[in-house]
């Protein structure tokens, strides 16, 4: 018996692949519809459409000089080779571009100078040749009141600009609008919660980088310099206080803008805020301060302040609304423009007799009683 079982288990297993072998076929019309992809089907997100080409309905809707993709200028809010600061654009950024530039350096130059004439004093005038019997002096009141008075005169002179200045960053003015700024690894996230707008932004790859999807866009010249353009700016009014409200979800990041005087640390599970007042409208660069990964460098920050009238425009064509003003839902319950034009066609689509039309002074009278009730 136990023969028997052990050849039926054997001669079951040995006819089960070949029964998945001699499976019936589909029909020739069936396997000529799986086999042939539809013309419309649309690929999945992120696929390549054409390889090695940028998506042409994407490309299509980037237009240099529009709202959004504002052609930057050489020289303003992007790093040009200079040694010193960027020109500022707010008025934190004035006043601390100034405070460095004709308070600090000047005063690190006199500094450095005195050091400098001391040192050669000393080298020359107390050397061993010049004075084979040293002298035997210990103390000397007046220098010692020099070399206590001169370093606490220079911190005063240094810590009253430098507290009015903090006092100015931290004390903002009442905002005209919020950002809240996330940082990713390896992009921004930004959102302005008075208008309704949420979106991500990414760093535009060169049209040779290897790594590039055919349906990313490739950077342009007039998107901004290699390394620093996205593909969705921050749009902002010029003119206007903005809050920054900025914060992480997964490590340590730095929301940094050169030409605004912001550099703010971005920690996860932590608000911090910072502001900006941008004084005329431009494309203004930054990127991640904090060294946050592997793509630390690739995850740039581009603002572009322009008019308070092409800002709305922005705001309407990334679906949001005015500040108070919450999104139109269609009314489901109003009436058609097909209908209302055409009474008849809605009630030969109804099943139902044709209501003759009121007349024009009936119509008038009507409308004028709806405006009446409304008071």
């Amino acid at each position: 018996m136990r023969l028997i079982g052990w050849a039926i288990a054997l001669a079951a297993a040995g006819l089960t692949p070949a029964a998945a072998a001699t499976a019936p076929a589909p029909s020739s019309t069936t396997s000529t519809t799986a086999a042939a992809p539809s013309v419309n089907a649309t690929p999945p997100a992120g696929t390549a459409q054409n390889p090695g080409q940028p998506d042409a309905a994407q490309a299509a809707t980037v237009v240099p000089g529009t709202v959004g993709h504002a052609i930057p200028t050489p020289g303003i809010g992007q790093p040009d080779g200079r040694k010193g600061l960027q020109t500022q654009f707010t008025p934190i950024g004035e006043e601390a571009a100034n405070f460095h530039d004709y308070w600090l350096l000047p005063l690190c130059a006199i500094i450095s100078i005195i050091v400098l004439v001391l040192l050669v004093t000393a080298l020359i005038r107390f050397r061993r040749g010049a004075n084979p019997i040293p002298s035997r002096n210990s103390h000397n009141t007046t220098i010692e009141v020099i070399w206590t008075l001169v370093p606490v005169l220079i911190l005063v002179a240094i810590a009253i600009p430098s507290i009015r200045l903090l006092r100015h960053v931290y004390t903002p003015p009442p905002a005209d609008l919020t950002v809240k700024v996330t940082g990713h690894q390896w992009y921004w996230s930004y959102e302005l919660p008075d208008y309704g707008v949420t979106f991500d932004s990414y760093m535009l790859k060169e049209a040779s980088d290897p790594t590039r999807q055919a349906n990313q866009r490739a950077r342009t010249n007039a998107d901004g310099p290699p390394l620093l353009a996205v593909d969705n700016r921050l749009v902002l009014p010029a003119g206007k206080v903005v809050k920054f409200i900025v914060t992480a979800d997964d490590v340590i990041h730095s929301f940094a803008v050169p030409a605004f005087w912001i550099k703010q640390d971005a920690n996860p599970g932590q608000l911090h805020e910072t502001w900006a007042y941008i004084r005329s409208p431009g494309v203004y660069f930054g990127q991640c301060s904090e060294l946050c990964g592997a793509r630390h460098g690739f995850m740039p920050i581009v603002v572009e302040a322009t008019t308070p009238a092409r800002f709305a425009q922005w705001v309407a064509e990334k679906g949001g609304h005015a500040p108070g003003a919450a999104p139109t839902a269609p009314d489901s319950t109003a009436i058609s423009p097909v209908s209302e034009a055409s009474p008849a066609a809605a009630a030969a689509a109804s099943g139902g007799a044709t209501a003759p039309a009121p007349a024009p002074a009936q119509n008038n009278q009507n409308v004028a009683n709806r405006a009446t009730q409304s008071k």
